[in-house]
C-alpha cells in the first residue's frame, strides 16, 4: 500500500490560499476516487475538494479554521491495489510531515549554519505579525513551531515581538506597514471570531489598496425611460420567464456593450506589461450573510438582457444555497457592484485584484432636475467608478462611463432590446 498526498487546490484566478472549514473524513475512513474529503472557503467560493484516489485515508495534515497556501499537503492517504512494507509507509508519511507540509517546522539541521530551519508558511506568519520565532515555546513533534501556535499568540495578543513594544501605544505593525489596534474588551463587549471567508475577504481588500492605485470617477445618469419601459415589462416578463427583469441586468449589458467599444477598461496589470482581454466577462458582487461572493457572468456581451437577468438569478440563487462552483468565479474581467440595492447613491469601490476597474451601480432616485430650462422630476442614478491608475486615466474612463450613459438614456435602443 503506498501513501498518497493531497494538497490544496487552486480555485480561481489570483487565488493563492484557502481556508479549511470543515473535514468531511477522518483518519480509517475508507475513500473512493472523488468522493468529496474537505470544504474548503476562499475569497471568492465555497467548495470541495475530491479525492484523487480510492484507499483509506491516513493523517489529516491540517485543522479546520486552518488558512493554507495553495499546493500545501493537507491529507495523506493510502491507496489500494499498490504494496509496500509498512515501514516504507510510515517513513513516507513521516517525511510528509516534515518536509512536504508547511504548518509545521522543520527540527534544527546539524549542517554548518547551525541555524533552525523554518518552514516557508511559519516564516511568512511570523514576518506579517512581527513574531520573534526565538521567543516562541512550539508544541509540535520535538518543539517544533507550528502555525496553530503562532495563531494562538495572535488570538491571544501576546506576541512577542522582535523590537520593545512601546508603553500606553496598543498598536503593532503588519508586512504592509499598517497598524493593527489592539482594543481592550470590557464588560458587555462581545467579541466576534473571524471566520475564514472574512479573513479572505480582508486580505483580498489589502491586497487590492497596497498593490493597486486607486482613482475615482461619478457620473450622474438619467434613467426616466429606463424605468418606464422596465415597469412597462416587469410583469409580463416575471410570468413568461419565472424570474425577475431587474434594473440590474440593464446595467450589465450597457456597461458590457461599453467594453467591447473601450477595450482598454477590460484589461488587467501583470507588471511589465497590460494585458488587454478578448472576452468580457463581467463579475458580480453577491452578498450572503456577511460574506461576500464574486460570481461571473461570461460573455456578457453577447447575451441579451433576459439571458443576463437569468444569469444574476441563477448566480444569486447559488450563492444563497451554497451551490456555486468554483469554475463560475474565474475568470472575470471588470466588476459591477448593484449599492443601490440598499440605497446608496454614492460610493467608492474597491477594485477587484487582478482586474483594472469596478463600477458601483447606486439607487436611482427620483430628483428635480433641469429639462430644455425648465425644472422636472427625473429618475436619476450615480454610476461610480475606481480605477487603476496604472492601466487607466481619467481621458478614457470619462469616455466609457459617457458611453454607458448615452446607452442607458436611450433604452430601449442601442441595442438593448430585452429579448
Amino acid at each position: 500500500m503506498k501513501t498518497e498526498k493531497i494538497t490544496m487546490p487552486k480555485l480561481g484566478e489570483s487565488v493563492t490560499e484557502g481556508t479549511i472549514s470543515r473535514w468531511l473524513v477522518q483518519p480509517g475512513d475508507h475513500v473512493n476516487k472523488y468522493d468529496p474529503l474537505a470544504e474548503i472557503m476562499t475569497d471568492k467560493v465555497n467548495a470541495e475538494i475530491p479525492s484523487s484516489f480510492s484507499g483509506i485515508i491516513n493523517e489529516l495534515l491540517v485543522e479546520e479554521g486552518s488558512v493554507q497556501p495553495v499546493g500545501v499537503t493537507i491529507c495523506t492517504i493510502n491507496v489500494e491495489g499498490t504494496t509496500g512494507q509498512a515501514n516504507d509507509t510510515n517513513t513516507e508519511v513521516q517525511e510528509v510531515n516534515e518536509s512536504d507540509n508547511p504548518t509545521v517546522v522543520k527540527q534544527s539541521d546539524s549542517n554548518e549554519t547551525g541555524k533552525t530551519r523554518f518552514s516557508p508558511a511559519v516564516l511568512k506568519m511570523s514576518q506579517e505579525h512581527d513574531i520573534d520565532l526565538s521567543k516562541v515555546n512550539g508544541t509540535g513533534k520535538d518543539g517544533r513551531i507550528t502555525r496553530k501556535d503562532l495563531q494562538k499568540l495572535i488570538d491571544t495578543n501576546s506576541i512577542p515581538a522582535n523590537v520593545p513594544v512601546v508603553e500606553n501605544t496598543p498598536e503593532v505593525k503588519t508586512h504592509s506597514q499598517q497598524k493593527q489596534t489592539i482594543i481592550p474588551t470590557a464588560a458587555g463587549d462581545i467579541e466576534i471570531p473571524v471566520t475564514g471567508v472574512r479573513r479572505a475577504i480582508a486580505n483580498k481588500m489589502r491586497k487590492s489598496l497596497d498593490e493597486i492605485p486607486h482613482a475615482w470617477m461619478m457620473m450622474e445618469v438619467d434613467v426616466t425611460k429606463l424605468v418606464r419601459y422596465r415597469e412597462s415589462l416587469k410583469n409580463e416578463f416575471k410570468q413568461r420567464e419565472g424570474f425577475s427583469l431587474t434594473y440590474f441586468a440593464f446595467f450589465v449589458k450597457a456597461v458590457a456593450q461599453a467594453l467591447k467599444e473601450f477595450p482598454m477598461i477590460n484589461s488587467m496589470w501583470a507588471g511589465d506589461k497590460i494585458v488587454q482581454k478578448k472576452d468580457v466577462n463581467i463579475s458580480i458582487a453577491v452578498a450572503k450573510e456577511n460574506e461576500l461572493f464574486v460570481p461571473v457572468i461570461k460573455n456578457a456581451d453577447e447575451k441579451s438582457i433576459k439571458g443576463i437577468a437569468r444569469d444574476i438569478a441563477e448566480l444569486a440563487k447559488k450563492v444563497r444555497n451554497g451551490t456555486l462552483k468554483s469554475e463560475e468565479t474565474q475568470g472575470g474581467t471588470f466588476t459591477i457592484n448593484n449599492t443601490g440595492s440598499f440605497g446608496s447613491i454614492q460610493s467608492m469601490g474597491i477594485i477587484n485584484h487582478p482586474q483594472a476597474a469596478i463600477l458601483q451601480v447606486e439607487s436611482i432616485v427620483k430628483r428635480p432636475v433641469v429639462v430644455n430650462d425648465a425644472i422636472a422630476i427625473r429618475d436619476m442614478v450615480n454610476l461610480c467608478l475606481s480605477l487603476d491608475h496604472r492601466v487607466l486615466d481619467g481621458l478614457i474612463c470619462g469616455h466609457f462611463l459617457q458611453r454607458v450613459k448615452e446607452i442607458l438614456e436611450n433604452i430601449p435602443k442601442e441595442n438593448t432590446s430585452v429579448y
